[in-house]
């Protein structure tokens, strides 16, 4: 390509825009039969009765037939070739909406829409009908998805595993400001994107005895009886790769029961007694994270990570043995990735396996375990690093809680021949929890069960070194590493902002499709205004898309010429939704005490869903829509401030706010938030980023540079000393007068007049119970903000900033993760696509 100097110089400024190329004409017609034939003889419709949603399916069948070819091939080549396999297990796969994503990755899409367009349907209308897979909740879902998608375009031979939910995490509505939970319904009508599978199907025990048997050659061996058995059947998706090289599977387990029906009690009259056992079983399956607050929901939590950990391994198992037949092979063709601690269980189940059923010896079974399996560890959060009552392990999973009292036993015991005899260390790496009355620590049983153990960013990689693994890193010095997280741009770069992408393709050449670094190509382009009138209307475009759907969903119009300023995650207090809207209620303040300011239009836009049993995130959720009911409805703003709650966040939700944002709040309480990926999106796509020294916001600050990112608050250090100094913040609040405000107004009732002591409790936390330290940071983001208004009234820098946060952003791609995966824990070799 012509170096971007010498096209600047040539056309004066930067390269004019190239021409759309027709899509082939033979292509497009292929298609066009392809869709006609599939809704004729898959969806049982003729052109003149089908519904929009029947051509919605017949256009994914059609899709789905050019992907199936490529998933045979590379199946095939898998047992041809013999290539370690990647098993990937998470609870979560936040996948979203699939078939623009084929389509793209296809190379499809504009004649699929010529194709569709031909037969007098409009192909981004088709998109819409398309339900979101309800099947995870925030960050470990999403990545989960992005790591599959880069390790198809990587030609990594690897299984996703995880549960088929009937109805994910909930569905979230706003009524009266409040949060509500309903189940979700995507599989109300089906999904044309999976293959279902029930000839593959294990049985998955649960409860019963464990008997001991002595063979003649007086080796002891166990026998687990379990009493209960649920069937795990298969569902497999099609994962394409870029340019569709490689296509790998996401299997899902549905649970069913193995005896649906009662007969004899259904016979007696007792219909609903007759199901008990179906419902009792397919339970597993329903929804994404029951509520744990009752010992019937931690039992249903254990359940499901045992469910799809135990049926994962079966299968991978057969098919490592119907290619190798010998499982002493296992580490050197299969490599197990733990997603977080929910598949922790999958360290003594393997052991079973491999002990239990195949009679291998236990140091054999261990060696293979550990060398197989590695964990990644996504947060500090204690509630998070799961442990589960002994009692209830030993109920539902008794050979199991054997098994971990073995390992545990022989961990400790080289604990101690290490010299560690010091009674408190013990403790500190013991599987099992003593103090507060007996528990399994499931982050402890992943972390000794692996070979390797990484943090998200290099930050979060430290902490885990200094915190919760400190004694463990002691242990084992080499086994934590780092592996910062990333984000396919695939998806939120190429087909969530597609005239971005454009233009950055014009600048910088066809390149960026295959190799992210090549975004530095534009950088040259940063100062030229032509380049900057180009982002800014493209980032309007996306502005103006946004109102549209705010105005629908919330009914509030806004401005799409005012600065957009987004936090868009779940709802914890740790990421400080609750600091954004103390701000937002002081802006609101401020603009009513100088109506004659020069004030910069300002529209907060806040999403993201609480657990349903989280009580305070609820109520900050509650606070919010109160604000902005409130600053909405007050004329004397003139517009220029707007707050709106957008409900049921989702991936097809953020594909529409991304692009469109200006400003990325990332603003948790420092050494908290593990990596966040939501902030590598954002930037990306041009959005600048306020927000602390913490997960990934340091490595994008290093990349970005400080003049192109707003940081504020205190640092990882500067939190751990004020709350070593007690988290009451009265001293704070009565050194700043604007927090003092703040807080009052929220306290008194002024935005809950119907309830005024709604907030006091909230209130109370902040002031003396500020464990996140919403107080100790506010005048540092209030202050950080008015240099955002600041920045932004200098259009020129603005969009020079924005430029240069788009080009300094390829590190952050998954496919470099997935890279570092891949060389530096599992093994494996990558086919680079650049």
């Amino acid at each position: 390509m012509t170096n971007p100097h010498e096209l600047a110089a040539a056309t004066g400024g930067w390269p004019e825009r190239r021409k759309e190329h027709a899509p082939d004409a033979g292509e497009v017609s292929a298609l066009r039969e392809a869709i006609l034939r599939r809704l004729t003889y898959s969806v049982g419709k003729n052109p003149i009765s089908a519904s929009e949603y029947d051509w919605y399916q017949a256009v994914v069948y059609a899709t789905r037939d050019r992907i199936v070819d490529q998933w045979m091939e590379s199946a095939a080549a898998a047992y041809v070739h013999g290539p370690k396999r990647v098993y990937y297990l998470s609870l979560e796969f936040l996948i979203g909406r699939l078939l623009f994503d084929a389509l793209n990755n296809l190379g499809l899409t504009d004649a699929m829409r010529a194709a569709t367009k031909g037969l007098g349907v409009d192909l981004d209308r088709l998109r819409t009908l398309e339900p979101d897979a309800a099947l995870g909740n925030g960050g470990l879902g999403r990545l989960a998805a992005c790591f599959m998608e880069s390790m198809a375009t990587l030609s990594i031979a690897a299984h996703g595993y995880g549960i088929r939910y009937d109805h994910g995490l909930f569905r979230q509505a706003i009524k009266d400001g409040w949060q509500q939970e309903y189940p979700e319904d995507w599989l109300a009508f089906g999904n044309p994107w999976e293959f279902k599978r029930p000839e593959v199907n294990y049985p998955i025990g649960f409860g019963g005895t464990v008997e001991e048997n002595t063979s003649l050659d007086g080796a002891v061996r166990h026998t687990w009886k379990p009493i209960e058995f649920v069937e795990a059947v298969a569902y497999d998706t099609p994962v394409v790769g870029w340019r569709a090289t490689h296509v790998n599977t996401l299997r899902l387990w549905s649970a069913r029961a193995s005896e649906p029906l009662l007969l004899d009690a259904f016979n007696a009259g007792d219909y609903v007694g007759a199901m008990s056992g179906k419902a009792r079983a397919e339970a597993i399956s329903k929804v994404l994270y029951p509520s744990d607050e009752t010992p019937a929901g931690q039992e249903l939590r254990l359940r499901q990570e045992y469910f799809f950990a135990s049926a994962s391994l079966q299968d991978l198992v057969r098919r490592h043995l119907k290619q190798y037949q010998d499982l002493r092979t296992l580490p050197d063709h299969v490599a197990i990735q733990l997603n977080d601690t929910h598949p922790a269980i999958a360290v003594a189940e393997l052991m079973r396996i491999l002990f239990d059923q195949h009679g291998i010896e236990w140091e054999e079974a261990w060696r293979i375990t550990n060398a197989t399996i590695s964990y990644t560890n996504h947060t500090l959060l204690p509630e998070a690093l799961e442990s589960w009552p002994v009692p209830l392990l030993e109920r539902l999973l008794p050979r199991h809680m054997q098994i971990i009292y073995l390992i545990n036993a022989l961990h400790l015991d080289s604990v101690r021949k290490a010299g560690h005899t010091d009674a408190q260390f013990v403790s500190s790496v013991s599987v099992i929890e003593e103090h507060s009355g007996r528990r399994v620590r499931m982050g402890h049983l992943a972390f000794i069960g692996s070979h390797k153990v990484n943090g998200v960013s290099a930050l979060h990689t430290e902490l885990l070194k200094q915190t919760v693994f400190r004694d463990f890193d002691t242990l084992y010095p080499e086994r934590i590493v780092n592996k910062t997280n990333g984000i396919t741009f695939r998806r939120w770069l190429f087909e969530a902002n597609p005239g971005l992408t454009r233009l950055l393709a014009d600048v910088a050449g066809d390149a960026i499709y295959d190799d992210p670094s090549a975004l530095t190509r534009i950088e040259p382009y940063a100062d030229d205004k032509a380049f900057q009138d180009s982002l800014a209307a493209i980032k309007r475009q996306n502005k103006v898309a946004l109102a549209k759907i705010i105005l629908e969903r919330c009914k509030v119009k806004v401005d799409p010429d005012a600065l957009f300023d987004v936090q868009i995650k779940r709802v914890h207090e740790y990421k400080r939704q609750l600091l954004n809207i103390l701000e937002t209620i002081a802006l609101y303040d401020a603009m009513r005490a100088h109506p004659h300011a020069e004030w910069v239009p300002c529209v907060k836009i806040f999403a993201g869903k609480a657990a349903a049993s989280y009580h305070t995130a609820k109520l900050i959720i509650k606070l919010a829509n109160d604000v902005a009911r409130v600053v909405n409805g007050d004329p004397t703003l003139r517009g220029l401030l707007k707050v709106v709650y957008l409900p049921n966040y989702n991936v097809s939700l953020a594909e529409s706010i991304i692009p469109a944002a200006d400003l990325s709040e990332q603003i948790s309480t420092a050494g908290m938030e593990a990596s966040g990926t939501g902030n590598m999106k954002l930037a990306l796509n041009g959005a600048l980023t306020i927000g602390t020294l913490d997960g990934a916001n340091v490595e994008i600050k290093e990349r970005v540079g400080d003049e192109n990112i707003f940081i504020f608050g205190l640092t990882t250090e500067q939190v751990a000393e004020r709350r070593s100094r007690g988290v009451d913040m009265s001293a704070e609040i009565a050194a700043s007068p604007v927090l003092g405000e703040v807080l009052d107004a929220i306290g008194s009732g002024v935005f809950s007049p119907d309830d005024p002591a709604r907030y006091r409790g909230l209130v109370d936390i902040l002031t003396h119970h500020d464990h996140f330290m919403v107080c100790a940071d506010f005048d540092a983001y209030l202050k950080r903000q008015r240099e955002v208004a600041t920045h932004w009234r200098n259009r020129s820098a603005w969009w020079r900033s924005s430029a240069l946060n788009t080009a300094r952003m390829g590190w952050f791609s998954s496919d470099r993760a997935i890279g570092e995966y891949a060389e530096d824990i599992w093994q494996v070799p990558v086919e680079t696509k650049a």
